[in-house]
């Protein structure tokens, strides 16, 4: 439950550091601000369905 909740704050911290970031830098360094808020939103959305759905990914 605990690791969820970290899940879901670092996954909202990328998102929200990198779309500031992502505008305001060129080249890789973009690219990588760019890569950090689509990791962020995956991160805080499979922490969310954890949280909500424990168990979810097991078979």
């Amino acid at each position: 439950m605990l690791v969820n909740g970290v899940q879901i704050a670092v996954g909202i911290a990328l998102a929200a550091w990198g779309i500031p970031a992502a505008h305001r830098l060129k080249g890789p360094a973009g690219i990588l601000a760019a890569s950090a808020v689509l990791a962020g939103v995956l991160l805080s959305l499979s922490g969310t369905l954890l949280l909500g759905a424990p168990g979810f990914f097991t078979g």
